[in-house]
């Protein structure tokens, strides 16, 4: 692969633990030519790393990582190629992040009903959140926050007792269809990813997905076996779309990588032309 590229990572904009010119410089060292940012709902890191890019020589990916929900199960689309400054499109991201703050004030709502109380300052200080309004706030600083509290030992238990799907203090968040935020990203004149579609266990609703509007799958991810790459490639060669590919790197807690390091996948940043981003 003669010039790598990571289409997906995660900072602190949204549930990532670096900020976004420290993702660049870890690019940087770990030799790649391109970089995704995609992080949640928001475009707020992106600024920062493209600048970084540009003092560093990594090329930097405008992304985006999509809630959405299909046949009853929370999928994620990627974005890329849009347009930064449509307004319309703005304006949607604007939408999902209000649906997350919605989410968490009824998790917040729970907690406090079962003695573990946290306040939104808390929750705030926990996301590292800024003066910025288009950071994006969920889950993950929720754990922080209660791990903050010593409620938890740490994130994992904060999720496998209390935060994921079917716990106590669950809510689901309020989203777009994929479809519906598919057709959003065309308008943006963007191109729409179906990001990781091993972790749904559903690959009928996957290909549903693919058949029904979305430029490509995610195929190569940090969470996929090689078996589930090389399906997830066929099923994109043969229709003529995309298989992208990614770290969905967060960070490094405890010693402990989420979900893989920069680098871990990557495609040939010749697929960028395709996905509507000049290089040139």
């Amino acid at each position: 692969m003669s010039r790598r590229a990571d289409l997906h990572m995660h900072t602190t904009a949204s549930d990532g633990m670096f900020a976004p010119a420290d993702n660049v410089r870890m690019a940087k060292e770990a030799g790649l030519f391109a970089i995704a940012i995609t992080d949640h709902d928001t475009v707020a890191g992106v600024d920062e790393a493209l600048r970084a890019g540009r003092e560093l020589g990594v090329f930097v990916v405008p992304g985006v990582e999509l809630s959405t929900v299909a046949g009853g199960k929370d999928i994620h689309v990627l974005a890329y190629g849009f347009a930064l400054d449509d307004g319309k499109w703005l304006s949607r991201l604007e939408t999902l992040r209000e649906g997350r703050n919605l989410r968490n004030e009824r998790m917040l709502a729970n907690l406090g009903r079962i003695g573990m109380p946290i306040t939104p300052e808390e929750l705030a200080a926990a996301a590292g959140k800024s003066e910025r309004k288009d950071k994006s706030v969920g889950r993950p600083h929720i754990a922080q926050a209660m791990v903050d509290k010593g409620y938890v030992s740490d994130l994992r238990e904060a999720f496998d007792r209390w935060l994921a799907e079917g716990k106590p203090v669950y809510e689901r968040q309020e989203r777009a269809s994929s479809l519906e935020a598919i057709g959003w990203i065309h308008e943006a004149g963007g191109k729409a990813v179906i990001a990781h579609p091993g972790i749904y266990g559903d690959d009928d609703l996957v290909l549903s997905l693919l058949d029904g509007g979305a430029d490509g799958l995610e195929a190569y991810h940090s969470d996929h076996n090689p078996e589930q790459e090389r399906r997830y490639a066929e099923w994109t060669a043969a229709r003529g779309k995309l298989a992208t590919g990614g770290s969905d790197f967060h960070g490094v807690k405890d010693g402990k990588v989420y979900h893989g390091a920069i680098g871990n996948r990557c495609v040939d940043a010749d697929i960028l032309d395709r996905l509507g981003v000049r290089t040139e």
